[in-house]
């Protein structure tokens, strides 16, 4: 039983539920990380038991505090806390951690239960979606707040621990939040000094940086030496950080990882292996911990509820939103929309105004200026677009007439991200999970590797971001192969749930942009050329088959004899030789393909009609030609590059890998003569 109601024994007892559940779910998974759970539960209890703003019944309330377990391994702390605090997530749930479908997964998953923000396991990115959410705060608080009434006021909080740190995009975004003044942002370090290497796990080995003297130098607010073991410590470094306006804030707390275990504590065993039934036993006797396995008191559940005090902070807000609604009712009902993620009532007007615009001007111009023309023609009506470019922009032209740049004092629509690719991408997911926003960010497509496992988490969780990923291919020249993408296209390709658009012409590049907007269950990528590219004149049905993915752009007269597939610039290439073969009696099909995936998931009767059957395919791009074979079948044919680039100008390098009609024509006889 708990012995008193005191302040320092409930805090211990409230931490050790925490250690308890830790211990156990990982301990009946035979799978797990106890340590940081068992080393953070007095922080939780400080964070999550006295500032946390949330509702476990509402959990995405708008104005609600965002919490981000950077160091997600140690997801069971955060199971705990949404269970003891009383989020949907029975003590059943807790018992299956680690098992299949259940809602406890290994690593904190968006989506699985109520109350996680954010997915989060790759050290260091659940940092760079906390940047993102804070931003996200800022630039809402700047639109939306006025006079008296301010609607948008909340806090973002992160625990981080060591690994988080030592990654890489920690130093991207850690280094931009600083330079944003991003106070709202509050980061909780777990400073144990304990990683997986060598037999005790110490860090002295590999990570010795002055981390409180680096966030000094990244111009944030630093508070060292708080003992995290001390509720009481952690509680009043919170409340000073709370104070401070103008820059994030880093709380270092001294813990032990695994603390409380007699043998374990303060070494690497109990990072990321259960404890064992042994140490478990004894760690219960060690923190005065006497219940069963996933027992917990209802004198510590009620000491962890936070359904009433959740239940008023909302009513409060609701109330506030109320008078707001009240005195402007235009913005209370755009900040709605947008917390939504619904688009304009315009919107689909406007877009399609924007493509007959494109159509009717025809113009020959690269893809990413014609990009360019699709941010100016669709932000204006969009104001929860908030573009990006990794230092850039006047390469990938993602800065339109009205575009205003995110800055200390200030919110805008822009963020000048610097040369931070991956920080670049990973805030992205942070300001799209918030709500309120669509976010795009560019750079060169080669630098998408930068930036691969934000992509990837980005199509893990679904998420509204749009990639402008500009230079797409050798047309890109001189640069040479360390800047000319051959593989990209084909790997973006494989993420489940990218959609990867590659346009050939001003309008498939105005498709592919509203596409990315009205699309709410993904990221998309635009992979867009320096060159430029000829305009392909259609009829109406064939502007509206271009958002299938795939579309007959230039038909057989009669049956085709040759299906020829291209995509971007090489498209054109298509068209020219069609024209050829054409003349040479051969009956060619010219089919566009800007987004394969969206292609694939057409229905089977009309993948057949743009492919149809028993009909010779030859496949034409400018890069790695595997991911082609799909569509031409092992008898058809691939034009594409399976080595790396060279410097020299675009046409002359076009000519050298074969992009030629003369080597496409040739391509066709050899198949068509094999197939006869």
């Amino acid at each position: 039983m708990i012995a008193t109601s005191s302040s320092t024994t409930l805090n211990r007892d409230m931490a050790n539920a925490i250690r308890a559940l830790a211990m156990d779910a990982v301990q009946a998974a035979n799978s797990g990380h106890p340590g940081m759970p068992m080393g953070m539960a007095d922080i939780a209890v400080a964070l999550w038991g006295r500032h946390l703003r949330h509702n476990p019944d509402n959990p995405t309330w708008p104005d609600r505090d965002r919490f981000v377990l950077s160091n997600g391994h140690g997801s069971m702390l955060l199971y705990a806390l949404l269970h003891l605090t009383g989020y949907a997530l029975p003590i059943d749930e807790l018992k299956r951690f680690r098992q299949l479908h259940s809602k406890t997964p290994g690593h904190p998953e968006l989506g699985c239960v109520p109350g996680v923000e954010t997915t989060t396991g790759p050290l260091g990115q659940g940092l760079a979606n906390a940047v993102g959410f804070a931003i996200a705060e800022k630039v809402l608080a700047d639109s939306f707040n006025r006079p008296g009434h301010e609607i948008v006021d909340h806090f973002t909080y992160a625990f981080a621990g060591d690994g988080c740190l030592m990654e890489g995009v920690s130093h991207e975004v850690c280094s931009l939040a600083g330079t944003l003044g991003l106070g709202k942002l509050i980061v909780l370090y777990d400073d144990n000094k304990i990683s997986i290497d060598s037999e005790k796990g110490r860090i002295e080995q590999w990570f010795t940086d002055a981390t409180p003297q680096r966030f000094e130098a990244y111009n944030w607010h630093v508070i060292p030496n708080v003992d995290g073991h001390d509720a009481e410590a952690v509680d009043a470094a919170i409340r000073v950080a709370q104070a401070i306006k103008d820059r994030p804030s880093l709380i270092c707390c001294k813990t032990t990882i695994g603390k409380g275990a007699p043998t374990k504590a303060n070494t690497g065993a109990a990072h990321g292996a259960p404890l064992g039934d042994k140490e478990i036993a004894a760690t219960r006797e060690a923190i005065g911990w006497l219940h069963a396995p996933f027992v917990v008191p209802q004198a510590v559940y009620d000491a962890w509820s936070a359904k009433a005090r959740g239940a008023t902070i909302e009513r409060d807000w609701n109330e506030r939103f109320a008078n707001y609604a009240k005195a402007y009712p235009d913005l209370a009902a755009e900040f709605k929309r947008r917390m939504k993620g619904e688009l304009p009532d315009a919107f689909e007007q406007n877009a399609r105004a924007a493509l007959a615009a494109v159509q009717a001007k025809g113009e020959t111009i690269a893809t990413r200026k014609a990009s360019q023309n699709a941010i100016e023609a669709l932000a204006p009506q969009l104001p929860e677009l908030i573009g990006g470019s990794a230092d850039l922009a006047s390469s990938n032209l993602t800065l339109w007439s009205g575009s205003k740049g995110v800055s200390r004092i200030a919110g805008g629509n822009y963020l000048f991200y610097g040369v931070r690719e991956f920080g670049m991408c990973a805030v992205m997911n942070g300001l799209a999970l918030h709500g309120g926003f669509i976010p795009y960010g560019g750079t060169f497509l080669v630098f998408s590797d930068y930036a691969r496992n934000a992509l990837r988490v980005a199509a893990l969780m679904k998420t509204r971001v749009v990639y402008v990923f500009t230079h797409d291919s050798i047309g890109l020249g001189e640069d040479g192969p360390t800047h000319q993408p051959v593989e990209h296209a084909a790997s973006l390709r494989m993420l489940p749930n990218m959609d990867v658009w590659r346009p050939c012409d001003t309008a498939e590049t105005m498709v592919a942009w509203t596409h990315a907007v009205r699309r709410v269950d993904g990221p998309s990528s635009l992979l867009l050329s320096r060159q430029n590219l000829a305009f392909h004149a259609r009829s109406e049905a064939t502007i509206a088959s271009i958002g299938k993915g795939g579309y007959v752009l230039a038909d057989a007269k009669g049956t085709p004899h040759l299906v020829l597939i291209a995509t971007g610039s090489e498209v054109d290439l298509a068209v020219q030789t069609k024209a050829k073969l054409d003349a040479a009696g051969v009956a060619t099909r010219v089919v566009s393909m800007p987004c394969t995936n969206l292609f694939d998931r057409q229905d089977a009767v009309y993948r057949a009609q743009v492919l149809p059957s028993g009909v010779p395919r030859i496949a034409i791009e400018a890069g790695v030609s595997d991911g082609w074979y799909k569509y031409v079948g092992l008898d058809g044919a691939v034009i594409g590059i399976d080595r790396f680039g060279e410097s020299a100008p675009a046409k002359d390098l076009f000519n050298y890998f074969g992009f030629t009609t003369e080597n496409v024509v040739a391509t066709a006889r050899q198949l068509l003569g094999a197939s006869s």
